[in-house]
């Protein structure tokens, strides 16, 4: 299946052969129509658009105390984050084989500050976590996760992609400040608006606008490096700008030179985990529902951007099947639990892997770049947190597009019982903030769609079984059971 994103930066450098190299041969580099550049340039482009990573989970999960009063520390966090994600991202690179890119998830990390930690100590809700991933590894061992990804037909699964791609532009156009959340005190029911306060204003969001532009400009002149050349030209504007006009604040990270760009990492999280220690505070019932719950966002959230970057990189084949999924799949299990094991929270599949795929990124290689990347900001996270997200998060806008403008088109909009799940599905990621929702309220619609055209033949027990989970899920509040 061609991918847009393919044809648009790097189209002139499309190789002819393969360079013979035991590194295009294992990565299968040019196999896949892709070079060594730009899968250099698209591990590259991955890392800058997920750094803020390394600054962001150690603040959502140094916030939290445990029920004992305790914080873990911001500085052990920091390397727990790092280390999780350049280890589970270099094994996706090397296994799996493909350019997606793996990280502390945002939203299960939240899960785990607010809801696991204050009523256990830390080391059990991160066993908790490990747990989580040693089910989805048994998951993928069954077959079944696999089974469960294939049932998804390509049209709900192209609206999957699409949801991703207009989840990735929302997240792009809150962390660079160019939207907003309405505060509460406002007394409307519109949840968003331009600015931080209904009006464009201030240098970062400037910085964001000309990145934007230039993202774009550079993508229409089919420029090779595109993505990355933005965000290295935005970073050193965007320092420019801070050193003269003196930006009170970026947000997460500040555009300067650091004093000392290098800093020892502190190893002092790894391993701190009590398996079964969790059940013993809350009980076997609530430590299996908080267990489930974890599992739930990993493999969904997983689920909707391995088969989004997957094919937005072309991976599919003719039947709209992913090749050595269950390679993917495992490590993505691994990374589950190697994140707990770091203290980092679960580490899954990254979004933000489509600035990578939108470089011409199609191989495992990519990945490799990142994890290494991230390897060695162990070293010098000074020098990979003074990336602004207004200068990084252009590339998610211009990603988003892409995806949306290669899938929209391979819906059959005329069949409703899946156009609707399609749409759903797409809108109620951005909607919801959760790539989790999106993919339930899509498998529940469509087989509650479906039974009502009088087709439930044509719907796989896994789907059955998947909307199922969902539907308990939602049921859950309302059950007594969180």
């Amino acid at each position: 299946m061609p991918s847009t994103v393919s044809a648009s930066p790097d189209a002139p450098e499309q190789p002819p052969g393969g360079t013979g190299s035991a590194l295009d041969r294992f990565f299968k580099v040019s196999e896949r129509g892709s070079t060594l550049a730009r899968e250099v340039r698209g591990g590259f482009a991955t890392f800058f658009a997920m750094a803020y990573i390394i600054v962001l989970n150690p603040i959502i999960l140094g916030s939290a105390k445990d029920m004992y009063g305790h914080q873990l520390d911001s500085g052990e966090l920091v390397t727990a984050t790092v280390l999780s994600a350049a280890l589970s991202t270099l094994l996706m690179g090397v296994i799996g084989n493909v350019p997606i890119a793996l990280a502390a998830g945002l939203g299960v990390n939240t899960v785990v500050a607010l809801q696991l930690a204050p009523r256990m100590a830390w080391a059990d809700a991160m066993g908790m976590v490990v747990l989580a991933g040693v089910v989805v590894m048994l998951l993928v061992a069954t077959g079944l996760r696999e089974r469960v990804m294939n049932a998804v037909p390509v049209g709900l699964r192209k609206g999957i992609a699409i949801g991703i791609g207009l989840f990735i532009m929302l997240i792009g156009l809150v962390d660079s400040g160019f939207v907003s959340r309405m505060p509460d005190a406002a007394h409307t029911t519109v949840p968003l608006q331009l600015g931080a306060d209904g009006h464009l204003g201030g240098w970062p969001v400037l910085i964001f606008a000309v990145g934007t532009l230039l993202t774009l400009a550079l993508l229409v002149r089919k420029v090779p490096g595109a993505i990355l050349i933005s965000i290295v030209a935005m970073t050193a504007l965007a320092m420019v700008v801070h050193a003269v006009a003196k930006v009170p604040s970026w947000g997460l990270t500040t555009p300067e030179w650091p004093g000392n760009p290098v800093a020892s990492p502190d190893f002092g999280l790894l391993g701190q985990v009590s398996l079964f220690g969790g059940f013993e505070k809350v009980g076997l019932l609530t430590g299996c529902l908080f267990v489930f719950t974890v599992l739930l966002s990993c493999f969904f959230d997983a689920m909707g951007t391995i088969l989004g970057v997957g094919d937005e990189a072309g991976l599919m084949d003719e039947k709209g099947e992913f090749p050595g999924i269950n390679r993917v799949l495992l490590v993505d299990g691994l990374a589950v639990a190697a994140g707990g094991a770091t203290s980092s929270s679960a580490t899954t599949c990254y979004v933000e892997s489509t600035a990578g795929v939108g470089e011409g990124a199609r191989t495992g290689l990519a990945s490799v770049v990142t994890g290494a990347l991230f390897a060695v900001a162990l070293f010098l996270t000074p020098l990979a947190t003074m990336v602004p997200s207004q200068a990084a998060t252009p590339a998610l806008v211009a990603v988003g597009f892409l995806i949306l403008a290669g899938s929209v088109r391979d819906i059959d909009w005329s069949d409703f019982t899946i156009a609707v799940p399609a749409f759903l599905a797409m809108v109620m990621m951005p909607f919801t903030y959760s790539i989790t929702n999106g993919i339930g309220i899509g498998f529940v619609s469509f087989c509650v769609l479906r039974l009502a055209a009088g087709r439930g033949r044509e719907v796989p027990v896994a789907m059955y079984a998947v909307s199922g989970v969902f539907v308990f899920y939602y049921a859950m509040p309302a059950l007594g059971l969180t």
